[in-house]
């Protein structure tokens, strides 16, 4: 499974927006978010899928991200964590 492609994060934008807007985390390149001076969060793309890693605790966790519905799920747990 491969970083996602800069055409694949055109695909991505409505939700690369929505992060963005997000407190608690910030983009060092196109697709890929940190908290604090730590990775957060990134795309990967495997055909017509998407798909987050975002840290949870110490570990990476892959997080589908095609869908709306996915990506609804992916934003209500990024701000769960933020929260912890």
């Amino acid at each position: 499974m491969k970083h996602a492609t800069s055409a694949a994060l055109d695909r991505l934008e409505p939700l690369l927006r929505e992060l963005r807007a997000v407190g608690g985390i910030r983009e060092k390149s196109r697709g890929t978010f940190y908290r604090g001076s730590r990775a957060f969060l990134h795309f990967h793309e495997h055909g017509d899928d998407f798909f987050a890693d975002m840290r949870i605790g110490e570990d990476f966790e892959r997080i589908p991200a095609t869908t709306e519905g996915q990506r609804k799920a992916l934003l209500k747990m990024l701000k769960a964590s933020l929260k912890s």
